[in-house]
């Protein structure tokens, strides 16, 4: 007898399971990607291009791959050969000796990112349907961040144990096999979640699929770049908090780990938060903002714990609620390119803003606070006068 489809909380859980055995995976593996390659014989230079293109490839290629993830039928195609391309790259990454090979299967578990992204979003959107998308996407990003926070763990355990890369990378294939088995188990429960969410028969789905994406999204996009090129990134603060002797170098990954544990939370309030007055609640982001810089450089501990915390807040709400927006601005049929788009402007948005703020932090790291503070000053403008939480009327409560 035919088992019924997964209630859409169980199928956001299910993801959430995937996600988090999976950023077990590629997050265990990143935490170690430079000195690893340093031990190939890689340069500073080698190693900053590697990855940096790595997070290129991440983000430019989701323009494509969310294209084709506007075709419902593809949806579970694209995710599931996004993640077995992360599953098979990294454990690799445990056989080789050569540079060239190590740089290549890191831009491929890159891919594999850009590959299911849009597709997962897109997929999530539509369970979110029934369960308020805020609250959808919330659990999925706590739960993304305990792999995040274990992956990294579960490396340094083995390079304790082994003294060698190699261990650890090949120990990674178990929760990534792990993630697989669940990805095809929800593939087979929930052939088409579209089912969560009711069709508009007023207007045909190959019709939506050509028009264009709604002004009041690229008012949001332009919202979240000015968000993300506002944003201090934890590399500089640690960097700063070291340098100041604010903070010891092995108490980083402890504050990282309290700040991932901060994101976790924000991600879940928020994301109720959202879920009851919609977009509007986005105003708190620049806001908190352009708050970190001024308490993360500071020469107190206590006062920079505050702004780690605060960065945690930001943190969660960028990765959880933000995205569950998305779904909210556009139709079903255009949702992929819409993830897609909105992913490659969040991250390159974020990548010239650090360049930005980096600059600016080696003249002045007042100038370089003030610099935040009127980049997010301007993402406020821009939400109040362009207003793109009026255009919100496709939001459902859950």
């Amino acid at each position: 007898m035919k088992r019924p489809p997964l209630s859409a909380m169980r199928f956001v859980i299910g993801f959430g399971v995937v996600s988090a055995l999976a950023d077990i995976v590629y997050e265990g593996a990143r935490s170690v990607y430079g000195p690893f390659l340093a031990s190939l014989g890689a340069t500073a230079l080698v190693v900053s291009v590697i990855t940096g293109g790595g997070e290129a490839v991440a983000l430019v290629a989701r323009l494509l791959f969310g294209r084709l993830a506007d075709a419902r039928s593809l949806r579970w195609t694209l995710a599931i050969t996004g993640y077995a391309l992360t599953v098979i790259a990294v454990p690799l990454l445990g056989l080789t000796t050569a540079l060239w090979m190590a740089c290549g299967l890191i831009l491929l578990e890159r891919l594999g990112k850009a590959v299911r992204s849009p597709s997962k979003d897109a997929m999530l959107a539509q369970a979110g349907t029934v369960t308020g998308r805020g609250w959808a996407f919330a659990i999925h990003e706590a739960m993304d961040q305990a792999g995040a926070f274990a992956g990294p763990l579960l490396i340094a355990a083995s390079l304790a144990l082994t003294a060698a890369y190699g261990p650890g990378f090949l120990i990674l294939a178990i929760p990534g096999v792990a993630a697989l088995i669940v990805l095809l188990y929800l593939r087979r429960r929930v052939p088409d979640p579209a089912q969560y969410e009711p069709v508009d028969e007023e207007q045909p789905a190959t019709e939506m699929s050509r028009a264009p994406l709604p002004r009041a999204f690229w008012i949001y996009a332009a919202f979240t770049a000015l968000t993300m090129a506002g944003f201090a990134t934890f590399g500089l603060i640690s960097f700063h908090l070291v340098e100041m002797g604010t903070v010891s170098v092995a108490i980083i990954p402890v504050v990282y780990a309290v700040a991932m544990g901060v994101d976790a939370l924000a991600a879940l309030v928020s994301g109720r938060w959202y879920d009851r007055i919609g977009i509007r609640g986005l105003i708190v982001l620049p806001i908190l903002a352009a708050v970190i810089p001024w308490l993360g450089f500071s020469s107190s501990t206590a006062v920079v714990i505050v702004g780690m915390l605060i960065w945690g807040v930001v943190m969660g709400i960028q990765e959880s609620t933000m995205r569950a927006a998305v779904a909210d601005l556009v139709p079903d049929a255009r949702r992929g390119s819409a993830y897609g788009i909105f992913t490659a402007v969040y991250g390159l948005a974020w990548l010239a803003g650090s360049v930005v703020i980096g600059i600016t932090y080696e003249r002045s790291v007042v100038l370089s606070a003030i610099v935040v503070t009127v980049i997010q000053a301007a993402a406020l403008v821009v939400f109040l006068v362009a207003r793109p939480h009026h255009h919100h009327a496709r939001h459902v409560r859950g």
